[in-house]
């Protein structure tokens, strides 16, 4: 259990407004106080003084694969899990995330090189070691990636989803000529840099490869994966939404949350019925997409912005939401934490945190704001400072 604290003389960002000056206090790994001016007289109890930076609620990832860097460092090359799961955990803590749910990959790819494809059991069980030892600065739960394509998709989730910290279930497809890759050239690409060497030839037997799995099992898996998710009340995700056929089955399906539309007609299908829109946090610092598709900054714009992910960047998160006033004026500094804080929790239903408010856990992260960028100074998960 945490000790009481006073966090004073900090600029605190309020889901609704800001308290240019003002003080927070947690006791019992809750949210205890929160006021203006100075705080008053206590006895013992840990006082910080913010020195004026900002006072944020602990920010919430929901879509992030940043493991995989930590379990393979190099192409080819395996590290222990257990070891990357806390090297892990340590770097998206110091990037002021206090709950983040791990994306894994549930489903073995043949012929690829990449270490965390198939080793989401593996890398579960690698969280929950790291957790009972007492290694993890923050709350983690699991976001199952699934390629619809793949073979055992289905079975494979199937051994996983009654897990309780599982959150999320996304539908993926990224056979090529579909949603985010319908340039195949770009998909060719990707994996030229992050293969460690396939030759043309390997990329043009594992492109035939997942042309003739998306024709031979993804209308069944599919099928079968949101009968898992809704049989075990599992939030949904789409991914990489692009015509109006896809938008039409995300409604259908009672999908929670649309992982990176790729287009804003997609974004306003789905946003107007109310699926929340989760776009990149590194297309926002990097002034658009990777791959060519729309950028988070115009579906901002268009008021279409939901939520934010920083998907292979962890401290893109809190960057993304400290640009994003300037890049869409619709969103004052409130709505845009929002956005990496309150909005993704709710949306997989962590209402116990996500925002500075009494009564919710005690998450939060002392922000320094200078003119070139930010940093993250503390952090505190359930109260418990942790950097």
């Amino acid at each position: 259990m945490s000790d009481p604290t006073i966090i004073e003389n900090a600029r605190i960002i309020l889901a609704e407004e800001v308290i240019e000056n003002g003080y927070v206090a947690f006791d019992g790994g809750q949210i205890a106080e929160i006021g203006e001016g100075q705080a008053p007289g206590r006895g013992q109890v840990n006082r910080i003084d913010a020195n004026g930076d900002m006072l944020l609620p602990g920010l919430v990832e929901l879509h992030t694969d940043h493991l995989e860097a930590h379990v393979q460092p190099r192409p080819k090359v395996q590290w222990n899990a257990v070891s990357a799961v806390v090297s892990y955990d340590a770097q998206i803590a110091t990037s002021g995330i206090t709950t983040v749910l791990d994306s894994l990959r549930v489903w073995r790819e043949e012929g690829s090189a990449e270490a965390a494809d198939g080793q989401a059991a593996l890398l579960s069980d690698a969280i929950d070691r790291a957790r009972a030892a007492g290694l993890l600065r923050v709350d983690h739960f699991l976001h199952l990636r699934c390629e619809v394509p793949m073979p055992k998709v289905v079975i494979d989730a199937a051994d996983l989803i009654t897990r309780p910290d599982v959150r999320l279930l996304s539908l993926m497809d990224h056979t090529p000529g579909q949603r985010q890759f319908q340039d195949a050239g770009k998909l060719r690409d990707y994996y030229r840099g992050k293969s460690g060497g396939m030759t043309e030839a390997e990329l043009d037997e594992m492109f035939a490869r997942r042309i003739a799995h998306s024709e031979q099992y993804a209308p069944q898996n599919y099928k079968g994966l949101v009968e898992l998710a809704q049989k075990h009340g599992t939030p949904l995700a789409s991914h990489d939404d692009t015509t109006s056929e896809h938008v039409e089955q995300a409604i259908k399906d009672r999908v929670a949350i649309a992982e990176f539309p790729t287009n804003v007609a997609s974004a306003e299908g789905l946003h107007a019925n109310g699926i929340k829109v989760m776009m990149g946090a590194p297309n926002l610092v990097r002034g658009g997409s990777h791959s060519g598709n729309v950028a988070t900054a115009e579906l901002a714009r268009a008021g279409l912005l939901d939520l934010m992910s920083s998907d292979y960047v962890p401290s893109s998160l809190l960057l993304a939401a400290l640009m994003l006033p300037k890049a869409a004026p619709n969103y004052d500094l409130p709505a845009a934490i929002r956005t990496v804080s309150k909005t993704p929790a709710e949306a997989v239903g962590l209402n116990d945190r996500g925002e500075i408010a009494t009564g919710k856990r005690a998450d939060a992260i002392l922000v320094h704001v200078a003119p070139d960028g930010a940093a993250v100074r503390s952090v505190w998960s359930g109260g418990r400072r942790v950097a």
